[in-house]
């Protein structure tokens, strides 16, 4: 007659049972984690994405034909683009319509830079448009391996670079070309506020 209890193998085959079962619940935690971090890494980057197209979107559209003086007092065009390189901003021009909550003594004009740097998008404003310095860029996006640039000017041509021998000329769409990590890429548009219209000059090839 059998006493009640377990023999040594069928604990063997509990434990073994229990051991397999642990080891699934573990796996499919592990998988809920990753699936989340990853949903979570996505919908960050989304985010990222609408607040840099934001910024662009506001910035440009308000944009106004003011030539500038930079800090050491040379003059700059309304819209400056250098697509090429970390040394200078992609993008410099004035834009309209910014907040003063506090009710400072100071104009509601702003310029802003768009800088393309180790591997960032950036975002730059001046405290004074005339010869003012520049406060603490803002990463907009990250995971940005090259920026292509393209304009628009009032004949609907599109320029690879906008150099205009009318200083005051903004281009009336800015088409902004990213490659990301990975190979992904994305074009945005954009429309620039209403700048003057372009004057007959000598010689003047609009746009460059």
């Amino acid at each position: 007659m059998r006493n009640n209890g377990f023999t040594l193998i069928e604990l063997l085959v509990a434990l073994t049972i229990f051991a397999m079962l642990a080891g699934a619940g573990v796996l499919l935690l592990g998988n809920s984690v990753s699936a989340q971090g990853a949903i979570k890494a996505h919908l960050d980057d989304m985010a990222a994405l609408e607040r840099m197209d934001g910024a662009l979107s506001a910035d440009l559209g308000q944009a106004v034909s003011r030539i500038s003086r930079t800090e050491t007092g040379a003059l700059a065009p309304a819209f400056f683009a250098n697509p090429q390189g970390e040394a200078a901003p992609i993008m410099q021009f004035i834009r309209a319509g910014r907040s003063n909550f506090s009710d400072a003594p100071r104009s509601s004009l702003q310029k802003v830079e768009y800088w393309f740097r180790q591997g960032k998008l950036e975002r730059r404003t001046y405290d004074q448009v005339d010869g003012g310095v520049a406060v603490d860029p803002a990463a907009l996006l990250e995971g940005v391996q090259s920026v292509t640039l393209r304009f628009r000017n009032a004949r609907g041509d599109w320029l690879n670079v906008w150099t205009p021998q009318q200083p005051d000329l903004l281009p009336r769409a800015v088409e902004m070309n990213l490659v990301r990590s990975g190979g992904s890429a994305l074009t945005m548009l954009f429309a620039v506020g209403p700048g003057p219209e372009e004057r007959a000059l000598p010689g003047a090839v609009s746009g460059g």
